[in-house]
């Protein structure tokens, strides 16, 4: 078992549930919007194409509980499942990496809005270290382990190139990093109390290429 997989276990939800969890919250957040007060599963599961049995299964992780023939009161859907994410709380992070996608993310309002605070960024590179209009400042990485520790991170986002992610990734859990979000096409090595999730891009693609309609 991966240590992603023993955390979901651990709060008692699946990783594919956890992963579903945001539409649902963007679904409940454009029906109050749109001046509503309550959702049914029915409707949600309709928005996303999904089975509402599913829906109603997910749900119940957040600890919300539905009114039959009603559905959830969106104020309370909204908190419960934000609540569950740990979206309702500030998670101090930084970025290893200021080239395209790390600056791309630096600028991704929702990440802020879901409470991730971006406190800084590093990079080898001394064209992309300063201050930015939009963004934390950037670093040297030779200053990495004193501004981690400085501004208390917890999270690291790593959009490095990949021959030097293993060493920026042990360069990050000496500093006391516990979280490594990699974007990265390495499989990092960490210890057992080192958290990483790695998010592949080529894999997603690959997908998109092997299924799109041929000429």
């Amino acid at each position: 078992m991966t240590r992603i997989a023993q955390q979901a276990k651990r709060v008692s939800a699946s990783i594919p549930t956890i992963r579903r969890l945001p539409s649902y919250l963007d679904v409940a957040k454009r029906y109050r919007h749109d001046g509503n007060d309550v959702i049914s599963g029915t409707v949600i599961a309709e928005e996303l194409e999904l089975e509402a049995i599913q829906v109603r299964k997910d749900l119940a992780v957040t600890g919300i509980v539905g009114k039959p023939r009603v559905g959830y009161p969106l104020d309370e859907l909204i908190a419960a499942i934000e609540r569950f994410l740990n979206w309702d709380r500030s998670l101090r992070a930084v970025i290893v990496g200021a080239g395209n996608l790390g600056s791309a993310l630096m600028g991704y309002k929702e990440l802020k809005d879901h409470g991730l605070v971006l406190t800084a960024a590093f990079d080898a590179s001394s064209d992309r270290l300063g201050v930015r209009p939009s963004g934390p400042t950037v670093y040297p990485v030779s200053d990495m382990k004193a501004v981690i520790n400085r501004k208390q991170a917890d999270l690291a986002i790593l959009t490095v190139p990949s021959k030097v992610a293993q060493d920026v990734c042990d360069s990050l859990v000496d500093a006391g990093i516990k979280q490594i979000w990699n974007f990265t096409n390495v499989q990092l090595r960490v210890p057992e109390d080192v958290l990483v999730l790695r998010e592949d891009l080529s894999s997603g693609f690959a997908v998109l290429s092997v299924l799109r309609p041929l000429d």
